[in-house]
């Protein structure tokens, strides 16, 4: 037996967060590690020691596995969790732990070793009988292979991997998927796989101890995905249900509808059974041990594939621990400390379903976001890190109120997840939470997911991988605010930015604001949202209440700086509506059942040096340029790449706006750029005409 005292977790964020809260439950210490990025980070806070990784980017701290080992020895510690990500699934850094005399709270090195090949894993898997894809070598891709998946060999969440549809961009899209591969795994190896333009991501957990026990825990999936990360994640898995309701019906229902499943059909297995079978082969082909998770990919029919082996803990165990009861984090730590798992896992209950809170902008190529989170705060929160036992929503988070997002790491903010007795329950109470939820200081995918769990094809339990170009992501990704709401949330924004200059006003301060005795003109203030572009709002408070341009019937029941409530005429009478409303600077943040709305408060007179000239390229995020692709002087084509940043550990192309020539390259390779910096500038096409006419 393995004594455990003191953990540290070799993470960050959330997943760290997360590993102390189990911590503390069993009476643990905890020991944080971060970067100088990290050194407010609430992680760092929480542990009863924290020790500086000098340096800001992965490869300089949380990939430095011998700086990790070197701060649990300095910290008293004696395990390590590794968390998901970084250094999780590393063997040398296993291997380093073990041999400084630490507790390696994870799977043994020779499993970590073997599935840490993504393409001698699948190999090993075949001969243990666990159906699979087979792997292609870039080097002999053809056109009839296509499309094809190229993936990294050591890593997932989607770093490395590009969809390749025509050949010529077979060489390139390797290339690009080996620099980030090496950005974020150390390893570039990459290979290619035959894509399935539609599937499901169907994945098993598993946990195991050193007595020779394999659970197959439950089933997740995990198909809506972005860039081949996942972003809304269920247990169990609505494929699965329908399919094994199907085969209850009898093998008439089956044929009848399509629905094969041959194989788990012949021999009278359900299509769970089949999956939960596969993943205990897998766990027993490599002598694993701890907490892991066994990926497929499956078909309408119920058959399915191997796709890898993840020797960790995953961002989605919340959704397992939600429909069994069991803390994953808390069985980690008991095997790794020698301890026995019962004969049989715990049957599954109800429904679960998490998403990701992404700091990223899916209207604009999920462009992700760097800033400071103003305030986090989901009023329907009933537990954070921890079960959930009844009807409710769990956060798990990684940022509280001032907590700023760099450029350095993933943009996940937190994960949110609902829990009820049926499925249809917990996406209606998820998206009720998260529509409610005030977000204030960044764009983030929360429109999206809310937009997604009322989706009727997602109620139906329609998920595969191509959910967003099937059903559009330009619509899903459309704000949950109409137009019309849109602008009385920012006619209430005027009224409080009015109500607060009068509370702020050294004299006179009771007056209504722009009080006349006799009527005179509106007074006006200018907002920008992202959404519709510049609202003016005209408005005059009078003896009887307030008059809005453009708003006639509106009156004003109350009005503060931070609520105002606002009577709005209908169809059938007059309807209240109440909006919060939270200024951070320039920028205001109206909250309230119609939707949320952010605008920035635009200044009385504009200065013209903030003017942008035309055809100017703008850092969309603060980056790193890695390549550039053009000389400044030379002709460029619209749509053509000038240059590429690296942000959160993703590859982002910046390209030519228009047609014509780049008359400014401002950056060079290994700049440092903030937002909204000018990158370069192309003088349109007809520009250039013009000034050669003159």
């Amino acid at each position: 037996m393995n004594s455990i005292s003191t953990v540290l977790v070799a993470n960050r964020g959330e997943i760290a967060r997360r590993v102390f809260a189990t911590c503390r439950r069993m009476g643990l210490g905890t020991v944080a590690v971060y970067s100088d990025a990290d050194a407010a980070a609430p992680h760092v806070g929480e542990a009863d020691a924290a020790v500086r990784l000098p340096g800001n980017t992965p490869g300089e701290t949380y990939l430095r596995g011998e700086l990790i080992v070197a701060a649990a020895l300095c910290a008293g510690a004696d395990a390590i969790h590794p968390g998901y990500g970084f250094l999780s699934e590393n063997a040398e850094f296993a291997r380093a732990v073990q041999a400084a005399g630490l507790v390696w709270i994870g799977p043994p090195i020779e499993a970590i070793e073997q599935m840490g090949s993504k393409v001698a894993s699948k190999k090993m898997m075949d001969a243990a009988g666990v159906p699979v894809l087979a792997e292609l070598d870039p080097t002999e891709v053809t056109e009839a292979h296509l499309p094809v998946l190229i993936k990294a060999s050591a890593g997932g969440g989607g770093r490395g991997m590009r969809v390749v549809r025509d050949l010529a961009d077979l060489e390139p899209q390797i290339a690009a998927a080996r620099r980030e591969a090496e950005s974020a795994f150390g390893d570039p190896t990459v290979f290619c796989e035959r894509y399935l333009e539609t599937g499901r991501h169907i994945e098993v957990q598993v946990m195991a101890d050193t007595h020779g026990t394999i659970w197959s825990v439950g089933e997740r999936e995990c198909s809506i995905q972005r860039r081949h990360q996942k972003v809304v994640e269920e247990a169990p898995s609505p494929l699965v249900e329908r399919i094994d309701a199907m085969r209850a019906s009898g093998p008439e229902a089956v044929a009848e509808r399509g629905h094969g499943g041959s194989a788990g059909m012949a021999n009278g297995q359900s299509m769970r059974e089949r999956l939960f079978e596969a993943a205990r082969l897998a766990a027993g082909a490599i002598d694993y041990t701890g907490a892991g998770t066994v990926e497929f990919l499956a078909d309408e029919q119920g058959d399915f594939f191997f796709l890898e082996m993840n020797t960790r803990l995953q961002v989605e165990h919340p959704v397992t621990e939600c429909t069994t009861g069991l803390d994953l984090v808390r069985l980690q730590l008991e095997v790794a400390a020698g301890g026995r798992l019962p004969a049989e896992p715990p049957a599954m209950r109800g429904h679960s379903i998490e998403v990701r809170l992404y700091a990223e902008d899916p209207a604009h190529d999920w462009q992700p976001q760097s800033g400071t989170v103003h305030r986090l705060d989901i009023p329907s929160v009933t537990a954070e890190f921890d079960l959930l036992d009844r009807a409710g929503v769990r956060l798990d988070t990684g940022v509280v109120d001032g907590s700023v997002v760099g450029v350095h790491y993933d943009p996940m903010l937190s994960k949110v997840i609902s829990y009820a007795e049926t499925r249809t329950e917990a996406a209606r109470l998820l998206a009720s939470a998260l529509q409610r939820a005030r977000i204030h200081g960044l764009v983030t995918n929360r429109d999206l997911l809310v937009r997604v769990l009322r989706h009727p094809a997602f109620l139906a339990g329609d998920t595969d991988t191509a959910f967003f170009e099937t059903h559009g992501l330009s619509t899903l990704a459309a704000p949950l605010v109409s137009e019309a709401d849109e602008a009385l949330s920012i006619v209430a924004a005027a009224l409080a930015d009015a109500a607060a200059n009068r509370a702020a006003a050294r004299t006179s301060g009771g007056l209504p604001s722009g009080w006349r005795n006799l009527p005179s003109q509106s007074q006006r203030k200018s907002y920008e949202s992202r959404i519709s572009g510049v609202h003016e709002v005209g408005y005059r408070f009078t003896r009887s209440g307030v008059t809005v341009d453009g708003h006639e019937g509106v009156e004003l029941v109350e009005l503060n700086p931070e609520r105002v409530v606002l009577s709005v005429p209908g169809e059938h009478g007059p309807v209240r509506r109440v909006f919060t409303v939270a200024r951070y600077g320039d920028l205001v943040c109206v909250d309230s059942p119609l939707g949320p709305v952010s605008a920035r408060r635009l200044p009385r007179f504009s200065d013209p040096a903030d003017q942008v000239a035309t055809g100017s390229l703008l850092a969309p995020m603060p980056g790193s340029v890695i390549r550039l692709g053009a000389e400044a002087g030379s002709r460029v084509d619209a749509g053509q790449p000038i240059l590429w940043l690296e942000a959160m550990k993703m590859e982002h192309t910046i390209a030519a706006p228009t047609s014509g020539v780049l008359s400014a390259l401002n950056v060079t390779v290994g700049q440092q750029v903030d937002i909204g910096a000018v990158l370069a500038v192309v003088d349109p096409d007809d520009a250039v005409n013009e000034n050669q006419e003159q």
